[in-house]
């Protein structure tokens, strides 16, 4: 439906400018699972909903791993409510804005909470386009992710993330270049206070991020691009004493789609330095601590490469899909000999499967998903790298309805 902004914002109403607008547009979601393995109690978001591999193994006095429960569940935070926003020129562009939110809270303790996903505007000349607000991290390319029932989206082995930033594309012939300055809010890194923002705030530096889009036809596009982060943990050692020791973080990547009659077939590879604010495994760590009597720290990024690969048919009622991710711990630069800041720095590879259906009848749909997602848990060794890895698994049986608006 289309409704017109109400009177009075920003001294607007449809009789005084009749080119402002807004056109809601959302979904509600039941999501039931069920689960072979505990997998969420660390390693996962919203009482498991927002699922990314299996619990380690737990054992109690008589050696049975606790963990090696299943368990059941069902939730509606996925729910969302969108309003695409139209106004008048300005600047010799055109313009157009976008506010989105869903029920999935802030936190574990703002269950069903009514949060902001999206909230930016956009200026869009001939060649040139300008974003300022929240959207998705650069490195979730918005036009080629999979299309999961699940709503990790492909994480841990996708970049997952949404940030306040400032975007500025060229258009260069069918393809474009873009630079992105960003930050941390909701998907933040951890540090020794625990996950906070204020890490990148405080290296008193956005986030960077440069890439390319290369379309062949209606058929292909390509992309690829790298991005830098800097994040100050501390201002000051355990001796008092203002520290700017600080770690920066480059991360490389390249994806494509292909889009034909039958099947879209999408696929990336991205090397990421310090990947845990984007929900992949990794972080940094310590690695020394320069000048014992001042204890000036010196830190490391953990590495890890993802390759993911997603398929869905074409159809107007039934579709078929099917997701396969693979993460691996490629280690740290330096030796470990401090703390570790991180998601899952004790597992040396993640592997998942997910082949779903999605049935459709005008805006009503019923979509199932089986989720296999293996982890390697083991010992950290000082190079970051893990070893003595023992496999755990979890099977998701995910059934879903959507009603879109």
């Amino acid at each position: 439906m289309s409704l017109c902004l109400i009177p009075g914002f920003y001294g607007h109403s449809q009789e005084s400018d009749p080119a402002w607008g807004i056109k809601f547009s959302g979904y509600v979601k039941t999501d039931i699972f069920y689960d072979t393995r505990q997998s969420g109690a660390s390693n996962g978001l919203r009482e498991g909903h927002f699922y990314l591999y299996p619990d380690n193994v737990l054992a109690d006095i008589n050696g049975n791993d606790l963990n090696a429960n299943p368990s059941f569940h069902i939730l509606n935070i996925q729910t969302r409510l969108r309003g695409d926003i139209s106004g008048p020129d300005a600047f010799g562009a055109k313009t157009s804005g976008a506010i989105e939110a869903e029920f999935f809270g802030t936190s574990e303790a703002d269950l069903n909470g009514f949060r902001l996903r999206h909230a930016y505007v956009k200026l869009d000349w001939e060649k040139i386009s300008l974003l300022t607000g929240q959207y998705w991290h650069p490195l979730f390319t918005a036009e080629s992710f999979p299309g999961t029932v699940s709503f990790n989206t492909g994480a841990p082995f996708i970049p997952f993330s949404r940030n306040p930033q400032i975007r500025l594309t060229r258009k260069i012939g069918q393809g474009s270049l873009s630079l992105t300055a960003y930050s941390q809010r909701d998907f933040t890194s951890p540090g020794p206070d625990g996950n906070s923002n204020k890490y990148m705030r405080n290296s008193s530096l956005p986030g960077l991020d440069l890439q390319i889009r290369v379309p062949a036809g209606k058929v292909f596009t390509g992309w690829a691009g790298i991005d830098y982060k800097k994040l100050r943990p501390e201002l000051k050692t355990a001796a008092n004493t203002e520290t700017n020791a600080s770690v920066g973080s480059m991360s490389m990547f390249a994806n494509m789609k292909l889009k034909t009659k039958p099947l879209n077939i999408s696929l990336m590879g991205i090397y990421a330095q310090n990947g845990s604010d984007l929900m992949m495994i990794g972080g940094y760590a310590v690695a020394d601590t320069i000048a014992p009597g001042i204890k000036e720290k010196k830190y490391t990024n953990l590495n890890t490469g993802n390759l993911w690969i997603d398929l869905n048919t074409n159809g107007k009622k039934v579709t078929f899909g099917l997701f396969a991710g693979y993460s691996k711990n490629l280690g740290a630069k330096d030796d470990i000999e401090g703390q570790v800041y991180g998601r899952g720095t004790n597992i040396d590879h993640l592997f998942r499967i997910s082949p779903r259906v999605t049935l459709t009848e005008n805006r009503f749909s019923f979509a199932a998903e089986i989720e296999s997602t293996t982890a390697a848990y083991g010992t950290t060794k000082a190079d970051g790298t893990v070893t003595n890895t023992n496999n755990v698994s979890n099977l998701r049986i995910l059934i879903s309805t959507v009603y879109k608006f």
